[in-house]
């Protein structure tokens, strides 16, 4: 059993309870004095204690993915890391594994689509991250040979994995489901972490003399994903979509580039970038480039794209971004469009991000053009 299964979470929380029963049930036996019943005592309270800090521990790494399998948990991972070509002429998207989708029919890809691991060259930039692609099953299909599809760049959080958006966010497997309810056009998907440059947080800016992020997802991703995989290369064939800090990358993103990203959603996003230790100066003292980092500035002060439609999501309760999501609502102009998702209770956390993703993906669809 998986580290990240729910059978060994079941099997931790059981323990937890069984040991804390046991623990109430015997503890009058063990209340005398002496060396047995002490040692009895301690036994079953730290037992019980590990019993607890495991099952938290197993949820919470479910939750977040922070280990994705025992030896990773261990350090015995021993996949090997990958080699980039870098030499003129070199591809911009490398290809490094593929992988089945978790739907009916996996085995084929033109029934159940593909996943495949990939090194994604930027020019500009000089950035080079992995992503995870999904190509839906028409991808493969020969009615679909000669057509195109629209994309969707998905971030996840910081300090999140692209993994988080495989497992714990079921990207793929949605977007499939979507797909074949008749909810959504087929659509590729382009899955990773905002964090290009690890182990900084850089929010998706041009930091000075330093990662040129957000160069990267608005110039160098689509070109090369566009040059590799049979997707349209305007911006109504683009989306953009994150969580939490993924959130705030794609409504930055999407609005600063209108020429390459016609959709964009926030998914519990913040709209002013963070300034922390981990984000280090992002700036330089460049006040106008810290303010344009500022999505309520950005709206009142420069111009909106003309076609450009942004997504936001947040909760009555467990958010902390309503207010601030409501002005960014009041502050969108027409003809940009502006929707929202505003769950009566949610939190911060993949449970609330899980309730959301069909129906963006809907929204998105319809937003977006294959040809």
């Amino acid at each position: 059993m998986g580290l990240t299964s729910n059978k060994v979470l079941a099997l931790a929380v059981l323990a937890a309870v069984a040991l804390f029963a046991l623990t109430v049930w015997l503890w009058p036996r063990l209340s005398r004095g002496g060396v047995r019943p002490v040692a009895g005592r301690i036994g079953l309270l730290l037992a019980t204690q590990l019993a607890l800090f495991a099952a938290v521990g197993l949820a919470a790494n479910k939750s977040f993915l922070f280990y994705g399998s025992w030896a990773d948990l261990f350090g015995q991972e021993e996949e090997l890391g990958v080699v980039v070509d870098h030499s003129a002429g070199a591809k911009p998207v490398q290809l490094v594994a593929k992988q089945k989708t978790d739907v009916p029919g996996s085995g084929k890809p033109e029934v159940g689509g593909q996943i495949q691991k990939v090194v994604v060259l930027g020019k500009k930039s000089r950035i080079n991250s992995s992503a995870y692609v999904y190509l839906p099953p028409e991808y493969f299909q020969p009615a679909y040979a000669k057509k195109t599809f629209p994309a969707t760049v998905v971030l996840t959080g910081y300090p999140g994995t692209a993994e988080n958006l495989l497992k714990g966010l079921k990207y793929p497997k949605t977007a499939y489901q979507q797909a074949k309810a008749g909810k959504m056009q087929p659509m590729v998907l382009v899955m990773m972490r905002p964090t290009v440059a690890p182990p900084r947080d850089t929010e998706c800016v041009d930091v000075p003399n330093g990662p040129q992020t957000e160069t990267f997802f608005a110039k160098d991703l689509p070109k090369a994903v566009s040059e590799t995989y049979r997707v349209g290369e305007k911006a109504r064939n683009w989306g953009f979509v994150g969580n939490s800090t993924g959130g705030y990358c794609a409504l930055k993103i999407g609005l600063h580039h209108p020429e390459q990203f016609q959709a964009s959603a926030g998914l519990s996003a913040y709209y002013k970038a963070a300034d922390d230790p981990t984000t280090g100066d992002l700036f330089h003292g460049d006040e106008f480039q810290k303010n344009r980092a500022n999505l309520l500035w950005s709206l009142d002060n420069l111009p909106q794209g003309k076609n450009s439609s942004f997504l936001v999501t947040t909760s009555k309760k467990g958010e902390g971004n309503l207010k601030s999501t409501k002005k960014f609502i009041k502050k969108v102009k027409a003809p940009a469009r502006v929707s929202s998702i505003t769950l009566d209770s949610g939190g911060h956390n993949f449970n609330t991000w899980n309730r959301e993703i069909p129906p963006m993906l809907e929204w998105m669809s319809g937003r977006l053009s294959a040809a």
